[in-house]
């Protein structure tokens, strides 16, 4: 189905949640509308917002981590995890 694009099956699957992900925030927001709140950031964001600074950052901390240490990746997804809970909970 995906050989044109010649993605692993990992890469596929993160694309794929993704697409899932925004779904799900669309169909959220259309339930039940985001409302602007000042968190930590310092900056009024909505839940989108969070979610997309959460991604981000999350990036960011992967690849700061490939550049800095030969340490377990599975390591650095739990902390990229953790820091766009952190944006999107209390952000």
């Amino acid at each position: 189905m995906l050989d044109w694009m010649v993605w692993t099956p990992p890469t596929a699957l993160v694309f794929i949640g993704l697409a899932l992900l925004l779904c799900v925030m669309a169909a959220w927001a259309h339930f039940s509308p985001p409302v602007a709140r000042r968190g930590f950031l310092r900056i009024e964001t909505d839940r989108g917002d969070r979610l997309y600074i959460g991604l981000i950052s999350a990036a960011v901390v992967l690849a700061g981590w490939i550049a800095v240490t030969d340490l377990s990746m599975w390591l650095a997804l739990a902390c990229a995890l953790l820091v766009a809970v952190v944006i999107g909970i209390w952000g």
